[in-house]
């Protein structure tokens, strides 16, 4: 049972899928009932995902046993900070290591564009997230962001550009 991550396009089919799947199962989280398929189309409208491409940011999809599983994305903010977003994983896929390895490839992403940190926002129903992030080097810190449905805020230092991953 093996992940594989790769860079790839958000408005490709599985990438699209993948970015459904997560708008609905956050929206229907924070409305407490699932969401409806104009819903989904509204929350994505607009959404920034123009971003997620070189040389602004990275998108990258997760396949679990050849099944597109897991996203995350990376917007780069300026030459030294980014921001992490889209991080998910198919409820089925949950506790198999993908969510660990998509912000890997996030964070290998950042080291080589000169990212020295890296921040993000949630909410405190996406439980299953935060707890990913602390596990994985993310501190709770200070709003860095007004936005509607951040509650959460965290941040990881990459060490300085050209550090080895991990350091």
């Amino acid at each position: 049972m093996t992940w594989i991550i790769a860079a790839e396009r958000p408005d490709t089919p599985d990438a699209t899928t993948l970015r459904r799947d997560y708008y609905g199962e956050v929206a229907g989280r924070y409305w407490h009932r699932p969401a409806t398929e104009r819903e989904i189309d509204e929350g994505l409208t607009d959404d920034g995902t123009g971003l997620l491409v070189p040389p602004t940011g990275a998108f990258f999809v997760g396949r679990y046993e050849g099944k597109p599983s897991g996203c995350a994305g990376l917007v780069l903010l300026n030459g030294e900070l980014a921001e992490l977003t889209r991080v998910f994983v198919r409820p089925e896929a949950r506790g198999t290591g993908g969510g660990g390895l998509l912000l890997a490839a996030v964070e290998a992403a950042a080291r080589a564009y000169g990212v020295r940190r890296i921040q993000l926002d949630t909410r405190n129903d996406l439980v299953e997230a935060r707890g990913l992030y602390v596990k994985h080097g993310y501190r709770e810190a200070p709003a860095h962001n007004a936005k509607q449905y951040a509650e959460h805020w965290y941040v990881k230092d990459l060490g300085p550009v050209g550090a080895p991953v991990g350091s």
